[in-house]
């Protein structure tokens, strides 16, 4: 809640808890025993699969294309949000994601499928 209010953003414990509930995120330690939220990878079902895409689709403000890299700007604090929705669309070009605050890389095995996959994005945010 203190980075969200950092950034401009003021919400309440409740609706924070209400927000990870609805996207499924669970608590897991990581290998420096810190905790942090992540998908259970027992959720992509389908129907968890038009709740990814709807995260993706609200959390993007911008694209851009650099040879076979694709850099997504989101609203802040939403870049892992956005890698998660599409680590779990199991895009078949996408080689891997990296996220910061606001942006993420996206790897693609060639420069046309960054291309390709520009029109894509372009497609879901309309």
């Amino acid at each position: 809640m203190e980075a969200l209010e950092r950034r401009g953003f003021h919400s309440t414990q409740a609706t924070v808890s209400r927000d990870i509930r609805e996207m499924n995120l669970v608590k897991k330690m990581g290998p420096e025993g810190r905790y942090h939220y992540q998908l259970p990878v027992e959720n992509l079902t389908p129907e968890f699969d038009l709740k990814l895409r709807k995260i993706f689709r609200e959390s993007i403000t911008s694209y851009e294309v650099a040879q076979n890299i694709i850099v997504l700007k989101t609203l802040p604090g939403l870049a892992s949000a956005a890698c998660s929705a599409l680590d779990g669309m199991r895009l078949p070009h996408l080689v891997g994601s990296l996220a910061g605050d606001d942006t993420a890389f996206l790897a693609m095995s060639d420069m046309e499928s960054a291309v390709e996959f520009c029109k894509l994005i372009e497609h879901m945010l309309k």
